[in-house]
């Protein structure tokens, strides 16, 4: 997984899978999500990341 903040347009981008993305679908205005074409997630773009209370983040590893 990587994600990358981008302060000045206050979007953050989580990218989880190098697959290609093949469909792309906003949940809100806030919220986009990117699938791979076996349906797994690829990537989420989130806008007004900072501004909706989404930053700072913290990230825990799974068990």
């Amino acid at each position: 997984m990587k994600s990358i903040y981008f302060e000045k347009d206050d979007i953050l981008h989580i990218r989880v899978s190098d697959k290609s993305i093949v469909r792309e679908v906003s949940q809100d205005w806030h919220t986009n999500i990117s699938y791979a074409e076996d349906g797994t997630v690829v990537e989420i773009v989130l806008l007004d990341a900072k501004k909706e209370g989404l930053m700072p983040m913290e990230l825990r590893q799974a068990a």
